[in-house]
């Protein structure tokens, strides 16, 4: 998309099709890390075309990797076998968590002198815990400005290899995953303990599962100790395919659901199903409790209003626990504005460290669009406008966050024109997306 300051979306009347789903963000920069840290090269197909995933590409080929792509989405990555070429390097990660928290810890094992920095929110975004437990193994990192905030400078250092380390998981899950990924570095058997509860676990789960295609399998004491095995190597399963990004699934999936309430859906999308490996394919679950009828097949799930919902011409409001789905949840925000009372969506206070303080903006927003929003440190309780009717002609601020600009598209299945300003903050994760919308609309 080029690059405007809005986006106007003009009333949707219905919307209904097939969507072919871009890859996943967060399995893409796992595939791209861990094939350049294996032996041997792997060819990575339908790999996510987005700007984490060029942030991704670019340091790693700053650091001496051979990246070349091969054909539409894909790439042969030449992996460094544990160890990266180049010694001395400075890294600019924008705003990509996906790729500054796994890079911070694999760099910080692999010895070298690096600068990692990002934009000004990625400055704003913690990252103290990860450095602790880091530090804790023997790494020299160093803060550039503000104490557990990135920008980070990483030195040369004598690491502790195995034993225990110990990091917090309440923050956020890209920690437990960047100490997943990089301690096989070291070759030496180590326990890696998760203190408190663990936020947003289903992205640890698709850690383990990347780790063991490249033939590293970690054995797991629940959900708060994992161990890494003595003589850990990565190796290329030599072609790997990225599977389509769940978290963007939920928006199509919802507008489905919202459509069959005035005759429209069902909408598919292809690229994740039964066999996902990503936890957001449970928002099918959220919809299914608000009434929406949901069909999942191996690698598609389709979504429509179910009878009642559609005789009703609304949706069910819920109350639920989001800790596990936090990005689709921000879907969910919206779609409760279809609802037929107060929808409470709980434990998203990771919303706070996210590309903004979601948990602001999204409250800022729907009342925006005539919602009440009650708003508390993890929670948001969204009544819908008086008649179901949403206010005319909002604009909308998405804050640099392409989470905030494709769910409040949903919004024009209000019946009413919505703009959204920077509509281009979605090249982060999936470019084409107003596009891909459009195409499913009739109006």
């Amino acid at each position: 998309m080029n690059a405007v300051d809005y986006l106007d979306l003009s009333p949707i009347r219905r919307v209904r099709g097939t969507v072919k789903l871009p890859g996943s963000k967060s399995i893409s920069n796992r595939i791209l890390l861990l094939a350049a840290l294996a032996e041997g090269e792997t060819t990575i197909r339908e790999l996510l075309e987005s700007d984490d995933t060029e942030y991704m590409l670019g340091a790693l080929r700053k650091l001496g990797i051979t990246c070349r792509a091969d054909g539409e989405r894909s790439v042969r990555v030449g992996g460094g076998d544990g160890a990266f070429p180049v010694k001395k390097a400075e890294l600019f990660l924008g705003n990509a968590g996906t790729a500054f928290r796994p890079l911070t810890a694999v760099l910080a094992l692999t010895g070298g002198d690096y600068r990692l920095s990002g934009v000004p929110r990625m400055h704003e975004r913690p990252i103290g815990d990860l450095v602790d437990a880091l530090k804790s193994l023997g790494a020299n990192i160093e803060y550039l400005g503000q104490p557990g905030y990135p920008p980070l400078a990483i030195r040369p250092a004598t690491i502790r290899a195995g034993g225990t380390v110990s990091v917090r998981g309440s923050v956020s899950s890209q920690f437990v995953t960047a100490l997943l990924m990089a301690v096989p570095l070291t070759r030496a058997r180590t326990l890696v303990v998760v203190e408190g509860d663990l936020v947003s676990k289903p992205y640890v789960e698709i850690t383990l599962n990347t780790m063991r295609r490249f033939g590293v399998d970690v054995a797991r004491d629940g959900g708060s100790a994992f161990t890494i095995p003595e003589a850990s190597r990565y190796v290329s399963p030599g072609e790997i395919y990225v599977e389509g990004d769940a978290s963007s699934a939920s928006y199509f999936l919802a507008a489905g659901a919202i459509s069959g309430l005035k005759g429209g859906g069902p909408v598919r999308v292809e690229g994740v199903g039964r066999a996902s490996i990503q936890g957001d394919v449970r928002f099918t679950e959220i919809l299914e409790r608000m009434g929406a009828k949901i069909t999942i097949g191996e690698s598609w799930i389709e979504a429509g209003a179910g009878e009642e919902a559609a005789r009703r011409g609304t949706l069910k409001a819920i109350a639920a626990d989001f800790n596990h789905i936090p990005d689709a949840a921000m879907t969910a925000a919206v779609t409760a504005l279809f609802a037929d009372g107060p929808s409470t969506l709980r434990n998203i206070g990771s919303w706070r460290v996210k590309e903004t303080d979601r948990i602001a903006a999204m409250a800022k927003e729907l009342r925006k669009l005539g919602a009440t929003v009650e708003e508390g440190a993890d929670y948001l309780r969204i009544t819908p406008p008086q008649s179901s009717i949403l206010n005319p002609g909002v604009a909308i601020d998405t804050y640099d966050d392409h989470r905030m600009a494709m769910c409040f598209s949903l919004a024009a299945l209000g019946g009413v024109t919505v703009r959204i300003n920077d509509p281009g903050c979605v090249a982060k994760t999936f470019p084409e997306y107003f596009d891909v919308f459009a195409g499913i609309a009739e109006r």
